[in-house]
């Protein structure tokens, strides 16, 4: 198998939250919207994030499987400053993200970040990280 991932997908306890937050709040253009069901984001090249509703994705896994939310994940937002972590963070706050950690120096790997939950429970870090960097080919390179 390749060694990539095209689409990441979430269930989502309230679609027309999440389709609200996402393209409303912070502007995203979808790339697929089915109400009531699914809507697509591309958020890289040849990566998509799906926000699926809860109920429907339980049902797309298997007969009897249901899904309690997301746990144990983070979606990570880099960014160019440590005033760009702050600012971003308190833009999502504003559109509904409860703040879970604010904007600081990092415990682990000399960034500065912070975290924040969206409406439907996905956890979010916005960082400005200095010691890594995207290859014009899109390869993350560290240090």
């Amino acid at each position: 198998m390749d060694q990539r991932l095209h689409f990441i997908t979430f269930a989502t306890a309230d679609l027309d939250r999440a389709r609200t937050f996402y393209k409303d709040g912070l502007g995203w253009d979808p790339l697929m919207d089915v109400p009531a069901e699914i809507i697509f984001f591309q958020v890289a090249p040849g990566l998509v994030l799906g926000l699926f509703d809860a109920e429907k994705f339980d049902q797309d896994l298997a007969a009897g499987t249901k899904t309690d939310g997301v746990s144990g994940v983070t979606l990570s937002h880099n960014v160019d400053s440590e005033d760009e972590v702050t600012s971003t963070i308190a833009k999502l706050a504003a559109l509904g993200a409860t703040v879970l950690k604010p904007a600081q120096a990092g415990a682990f790997g000399g960034i500065f970040h912070g975290h924040v939950q969206d409406p439907n429970g996905i956890v979010w870090e916005i960082a400005h990280n200095p010691g890594w960097h995207i290859d014009d080919d899109g390869t993350v390179v560290f240090g």
